[in-house]
């Protein structure tokens, strides 16, 4: 007997309107599972970034339900943040100091984590002798230590040449089919959210809302020549469609 995926996070109803009476978010609803990776693609100030910062408990919701795992989030943002005079090992490390963990769990998480997105020989430099993609690996790998059931991503890998992108999308699947952890990734790039989801969630113009959902085939694990695909190749075109409609 198959047991049903777990879920990391449901939102239900959701709706956001500032104090100034802007209205960001109109009503939005959906759920991330564990090993289910969902992508939200809308135009700029639809509210993308807002909902991932309701689901981080960061930002209330004016309207609606956010039920969240409490095993803990991870968050990766766009801008890596992290403390110049801290080394990589100890910029891993701070979100796990923060929470008090036992030293003895934390260097081996530590450890675990930086061995995962591969800077094993770069752990004792800091964050100016890394490149753009370091750094985002050293965001990752902070999250990574808390053992989260739920990433969330606020398109973590826009500002990076498309190399490097591609480089850092099969990284972070390779992850997810290690941890299973649920996702829900954020992205201006339709041709990122088709190869790393299983659900794409189109929003609408703000304030935004789901105006189409659209299911992605492929199983795990994705092989990058994936993207060269026929069938990939029509589901990037489904999704531009959608997207398009939204500017109607």
């Amino acid at each position: 007997m198959t047991t049903e995926p777990t879920s990391v996070l449901s939102l239900e109803n959701i709706s956001k309107t500032f104090r100034d009476g802007a209205s960001v978010i109109g009503d939005v609803s959906l759920t991330v599972k564990r090993g289910e990776v969902v992508s939200i693609v809308g135009p700029s100030g639809c509210g993308k970034s807002t909902l991932l910062r309701i689901a981080a408990r960061l930002e209330p919701q004016t309207t609606g339900t956010c039920t969240v795992d409490t095993h803990g989030i991870g968050y990766v943002f766009q801008d890596p943040t992290l403390l110049p005079w801290r080394s990589v090992r100890a910029n891993v490390a701070l979100l796990a100091e923060l929470q008090h963990l036992e030293s003895s769990v934390l260097q081996t998480r530590v450890d675990e984590a930086i061995a995962l997105v591969g800077l094993e020989e770069h752990q004792h430099k800091y964050p100016r002798q890394l490149s753009g993609g370091m750094r985002m690996r050293v965001s990752l790998a902070r999250s990574l230590v808390l053992r989260p059931h739920l990433f969330l991503f606020d398109e973590p890998f826009s500002a990076l040449d498309e190399i490097n992108r591609q480089r850092l999308n099969d990284e972070l699947l390779r992850l997810f089919e290690h941890q299973q952890f649920g996702v829900l990734f954020v992205t201006h790039s339709v041709t990122e959210a088709v190869y790393l989801s299983s659900k794409i969630h189109v929003m609408s113009a703000r304030p935004g809302a789901i105006s189409r959902t659209i299911n992605i085939p492929f199983g795990y694990p994705r092989e990058p020549d994936l993207r060269f695909d026929p069938s990939f190749g029509m589901l990037a075109l489904e999704v531009s469609h959608a997207l398009r409609d939204t500017e109607s």
